[in-house]
């Protein structure tokens, strides 16, 4: 059977409480971040997505949870995979992926 990993790690007594940031507003901030790197309007990966500028807006800023067909359809869009999308979040929250280059996440 695989390892468990705990979902929150203790805090110490020497350190802060920092928040975590919700998996939502990570991945909405690599979106954003993918899409004005590419020089692209909302509106246009919308369209290319099948969803609205408004629901694309509301999940670049982490107020929407999108769905797995949604995250793959606006991924699509930027030219990304699901795995490319998850693996540069998990990366830029300071949690690489697994030694074998898979992803994790908790359902």
């Amino acid at each position: 059977m695989s390892t468990v990993v705990p979902l929150h790690r203790p805090v110490s007594s020497t350190s802060p409480a920092r928040a975590e940031p919700l998996w939502r507003e990570a991945v909405g901030t690599e979106l954003r971040r993918e899409r004005a790197e590419r020089a692209e309007r909302l509106v246009d990966v919308a369209d290319r997505a099948g969803v609205s500028v408004q629901y694309l807006s509301e999940i670049e800023r982490g107020r929407k949870e999108a769905s797995s067909e949604v995250l793959a359809a606006v991924a699509g869009a930027l030219d990304l995979t699901v795995a490319e999308l998850a693996g540069r979040t998990s990366t830029r929250l300071g949690r690489p992926s697994a030694p074998n280059g898979t992803v994790r996440l908790a359902a």
